[in-house]
């Protein structure tokens, strides 16, 4: 935990001052009490990162507060991530009564459970594929992997990972007995693949294996000729970031991949994840002008309209729910659960996932700014989706929903939300970890 931060103290009175607001006016802009202000300005208590974010906004301090609140950042995520598995062996293990596991193994470990307990195959690639027979796949993959992508707005990510990563590597496996051309396009399908394993695997909160997963999909698409998706990859990398609260790395991260020679979807989405980094960082206009540019490129023509969509599929107006995602962070959060609003009506009702992501997003904004009976009507029909799609990323923005409306222990709507909160944003995951 940070410790008790003077400075911040000292500059958030010396910029309450000189905006010509009370102890008592800031209170109620930010919707903390002013005996807690009062505590944090004389440095007694540490600010929350949240309450930072509030007061930097309430002053116009532009980022300079919650530059003085961010803990040293830890080291950024490298492109792979293999940690100590050496091949990519994979075990399932099946119960009788239902629950199973799917996770990677490496060669030794293989080794010391026993040949009699493992049953094994694969070809031996003697066997050229037809090309109707990779067309086949090809075409009954890409329909299969619209249709995982909607089932996974609805399952929890384990119940699809071990049929994602079994259909990744067959695709890559049929490449090699197909002609040069099918070969391509199995490739950049199975690139596709992995690249959403990665995604569902960081749902899962292990960080390692989704990048270890994202390199993949970028071996794979380059090996396909494609090297638009390293750009993408990027893109992944600085959301592992903007989930450490590390906005130096995010917009850096984001900024690499807007090269002119990547698509324009790549290069907005990476606009897009620019504008979450400044936003983090409390810096209103630069995160406005990427909104300005993502909004742009991701109004043009898509780049391989006969591929699967890079990035979310169920946004209608994707730059409109970031910028309301944005606002939170800018310490706006009225706006932000204003937008949010305007936002999540578009979104169709079996995108539970992303009900779920942007619906507590739009509750934490409502509990920032004083709105907390609302903020529970909104969240008590999320608590649903939230047991059903298991992600760790929502479960981040649930913690911070819970230390909002814990401000308010004896409030009704509060007491009678506090236990099942409480219970749904414990960590769920073995790699998931509570913030200290």
């Amino acid at each position: 935990m940070p410790q008790p931060s003077t400075p911040f103290g000292e500059e958030l009175r010396k910029r309450r001052l000189d905006a010509g607001l009370s102890l008592t006016d800031l209170s109620g802009l930010v919707h903390y009490s002013k005996a807690q202000l009062s505590k944090v300005e004389r440095g007694i208590k540490t600010p929350s990162r949240d309450l930072a974010r509030l007061c930097d906004a309430a002053v116009g301090a532009d980022g300079a507060l919650i530059a003085l609140s961010t803990p040293v950042a830890v080291d950024s995520p490298a492109v792979s991530a293999p940690g100590q598995v050496e091949e990519e062996n994979w075990m399932m293990q099946l119960s009788p009564d239902g629950p199973s596991s799917f996770g990677p193994v490496g060669r030794r470990e293989v080794m010391s459970a026993g040949v009699a307990s493992l049953m094994t195959w694969r070809s031996d690639g003697s066997s050229p594929a037809s090309p109707a027979a990779g067309t086949g796949l090809l075409e009954a993959a890409r329909s299969l992997f619209t249709h995982y992508r909607r089932l996974g707005q609805s399952v929890e990510p384990g119940l699809l990972l071990p049929v994602l990563i079994a259909q990744t590597h067959t695709l890559r496996e049929l490449s090699a007995q197909s002609d040069s051309s099918t070969r391509r396009r199995l490739l950049a399908l199975g690139s596709r693949y992995a690249e959403y394993v990665g995604w569902l695997v960081q749902e899962t909160g292990d960080e390692r294996a989704a990048l270890w997963w994202t390199q993949r999909a970028v071996d794979l698409a380059a090996a396909g000729g494609d090297q638009a998706l390293a750009g993408y990859a990027l893109v992944r990398r600085a959301l592992v970031t903007l989930y450490r609260d590390d906005a130096e790395q995010t917009i850096a991260l984001a900024r690499r991949a807007q090269s002119g020679v990547l698509p324009a979807r790549v290069r907005g989405l990476a606009a897009q994840r620019e504008a979450q980094g400044h936003a983090l960082a409390g810096d209103v206009g630069a995160c406005l002008r990427a909104l300005d540019r993502a909004r742009d490129l991701l109004a043009g023509r898509n780049d391989g309209a006969d591929d699967p969509v890079i990035g979310s599929m169920h946004l209608p107006d994707p730059v409109g729910m970031v910028t309301g995602w944005c606002l939170v962070d800018l310490g706006r959060p009225r706006e932000a659960g204003e937008e949010l609003d305007r936002q999540l009506v578009q979104v169709g009702t079996d995108a539970i996932r992303t009900q779920v992501r942007y619906g507590v997003r739009r509750a934490l904004a409502y509990a920032s700014a004083g709105e907390i009976d609302h903020a529970c009507a909104l969240t008590e029909p999320l608590l649903d989706g939230v047991t059903a799609v298991r992600s760790a990323t929502v479960t981040t923005d649930l913690r911070r929903l819970v230390r909002a409306l814990g401000r308010y222990p004896d409030h009704p709507p509060v007491r009678r939300l506090a236990p099942r909160l409480g219970t749904l944003s414990r960590p769920t995951f073995p790699h998931e970890e509570a913030p200290s």
